[in-house]
């Protein structure tokens, strides 16, 4: 059995000479990535119905160990938007406990298909239904952060999008106006900052800017909530705002608590509830890592291995469950920061993963005082981002229709319904018009008399040329012209030069025209059939034991296949019947 290679990665870079200044360059990208995954971590989690410290135990457990052992140099794995819209309907259906366990169950998927080595499949996945169900995404994760942008209140969970909306609505009348000047100013920093000082994260000087400019609102009255008054955590008995400044203890996923705030019961029930979300996790995981790993590659000049990769990410998502971290996989945007701010090797990863815990143990008493309008700020970016409007419209405009048909329908339903309905409908859509799209470059044609040399074949031989591939989608047609023949014709040869496959669809259905040319006494020549058609035919029992059935090479043979069988017709009936033609013609 294949076994992928653990820390591909890591051997990988060490075997292209690990040095000083590729230290150096590991240290200044860890230092970069870690502090744009703190906030997102924590913003991350709550918006999959989380306390925030299970962001950043995921980015300390999973990204570490996945950065280590998995198949790519760059890549940079935590907590992703993608995962939202997956995620936040199993926390609300399981709770805590219940995404933990499927996170780990993806994980063990994940690790299967590693083994499978499903790496290089995922690559025939149609670019309209990535970026169809990716914007869907987008849309989905800036609709959950109007809440807090705008401070609504008595707002229920919705079963859909639209009563969601609906709900927004409806809650709109309890806008609050600290909440709505936090979000505005940060989503302006974020914007703009960028701009002008590209090499300063802006995620970093944007959630400043909005905690400081809270704390003034709150000191005058004006209220804006926190992360301290959401979220609590408790220590003998004593309940303390915001996060835990201390380290994550093993648990096993199914004693965190469930929805009604108990450990999870394991039951056969639960793991069937929850295998088609792992399923889905397990998909959506594998995706981003490979394609992330793509774009990281295209940046750096380097080759990851995905098998490798997706067995790092299913051992991160195993592990990082038992100790409170919820799904990870690799993020594009991190990443490529990863890259552009000088790392070498998955050691910058690791180093990322320890700015983070740094920064739990010595500043989670200040993360308490973040107002939850700058963490929806900046999960509004995310969403834009990750949603790319601009190069949706460009595709719109510029796509195949079947392409733009199927980009619209991935991105509505990933809105209106679940990213998982998406992609398996995308993906149905996308194969189908494939396939009708190959169907139509398979056509029978009759070949006219003034080609190939054939003037001087009687008038009972006719030609048929068959182009294009024989599979399902297009045999019946492709074949059913061969069915409408003269009754005065005798011998058919059929031009198999340009089909270079068939599958038992057409081999069914050439056997059933052949047996009714067979009744009919019609001779059947196959003229220029490659080794693997004719091999494919023979073991469909299309072979050379009938009286009038051939497989030559050229039309020189096929004539002088085709008189033979005339004139042994011509010949008085008392003769000596013809005995099977089991000779093979040179191919």
């Amino acid at each position: 059995m294949y076994i992928p290679p653990l820390f591909s990665a890591l051997r990988q870079a060490f075997a292209s000479g690990y040095s000083l200044n590729s230290l150096k360059g590991d240290i200044s990208a860890g230092l970069t990535v870690g502090i744009i995954a703190i906030p997102l971590a924590m913003a991350l989690a709550i918006a999959v119905g989380v306390p925030p410290q299970h962001g950043l135990y995921t980015v300390l457990i999973g990204g570490s160990l996945i950065a280590l052992t998995g198949g790519s140099r760059f890549n940079v794995s935590g907590p992703t938007a993608a995962f939202v819209v997956i995620l936040l309907p199993i926390t609300q259906q399981f709770g805590v406990g219940g995404l933990l366990l499927c996170t780990a169950m993806a994980g063990v998927i994940l690790i299967a298909m590693a083994l499978l080595r499903a790496g290089a499949l995922l690559q025939f996945i149609p670019y309209p239904v990535t970026l169809g169900f990716t914007a869907g995404i987008g849309v989905v994760i800036a609709t959950l952060q109007i809440k807090d942008a705008f401070g609504l209140e008595n707002i229920e969970p919705a079963a859909n999008y639209i009563e969601q909306i609906t709900a927004l609505a409806s809650a709109f009348p309890s806008i609050h106006l600290g909440d709505t000047l936090v979000a505005a100013i940060t989503l302006a920093v974020l914007i703009i900052w960028p701009r002008f000082v590209p090499k300063i994260p802006g995620h970093l000087v944007a959630l400043t800017v909005g905690s400081f400019v809270g704390l003034a609102l709150n000191n005058a009255d004006i209220s804006v909530a926190t992360l301290g008054q959401r979220f609590s955590y408790v220590v003998d008995g004593i309940s303390h705002p915001g996060i835990p400044p201390f380290l994550p203890s093993f648990m096993w996923p199914w004693e965190f608590s469930g929805p009604d705030g108990k450990p999870l019961v394991l039951s056969f029930e639960l793991f069937r509830q929850l295998l088609a979300p792992a399923f889905a996790i397990a998909m959506l995981g594998a995706i981003e890592s490979l394609l992330c790993a793509v774009v990281a590659d295209g940046m750096a000049g380097t080759k990851h291995d995905p098998n490798g990769e997706l067995l790092g990410q299913g051992l991160g998502n195993i592990i990082a469950p038992m100790f409170g971290g919820i799904t990870a996989t690799a993020a594009i945007a991190r990443s490529a920061a990863n890259v552009r701010a000088g790392a070498f090797s998955p050691i910058a990863a690791i180093i990322h993963a320890g700015v983070v815990l740094l920064a739990m143990l010595f500043l989670a008493p200040m993360f308490s005082h973040l107002p939850m309008a700058a963490l929806a700020a900046l999960l509004l970016m995310v969403a834009w981002n990750m949603s790319e409007p601009k190069h949706v419209v460009h595709t719109l405009r510029i796509a195949p229709r079947n392409d733009v048909l199927v980009l619209l329908t991935c991105l509505s339903l990933t809105v209106l319904f679940d990213m998982v309905l998406a992609v398996g409908v995308g993906l149905l859509l996308a194969a189908g018009l494939f396939i009708k799209s190959m169907s139509e470059l398979t056509d029978t044609a009759s070949v006219s008399r003034d080609q190939h040399d054939l003037p001087d074949l009687p008038d009972s031989v006719t030609v048929y040329a068959i182009r294009g591939p024989l599979f399902f989608g297009a045999a019946e047609k492709a074949l059913s012209v061969l069915r409408k023949f003269n009754p005065e014709i005798r011998v058919v040869i059929i031009d198999l030069r340009a089909v270079p496959m068939l599958d038992m669809t057409a081999l069914a259905a050439l056997s059933n025209v052949l047996i009714d040319y067979q009744k009919n006494n019609i001779g059947i020549i196959f003229l220029g059939t490659s080794a693997r058609v004719r091999h494919k035919m023979r073991r469909a029992g299309i072979r050379l034991e009938h009286n009038k059935l051939s497989y030559v090479s050229n039309f020189s043979m096929a004539k002088a296949r085709a008189q033979r069988w005339l004139d042994d017709e011509a010949q008085p009936h008392d003769s000596q019947p013809e005995q099977p033609d089991t000779t093979q013609d040179s191919v």
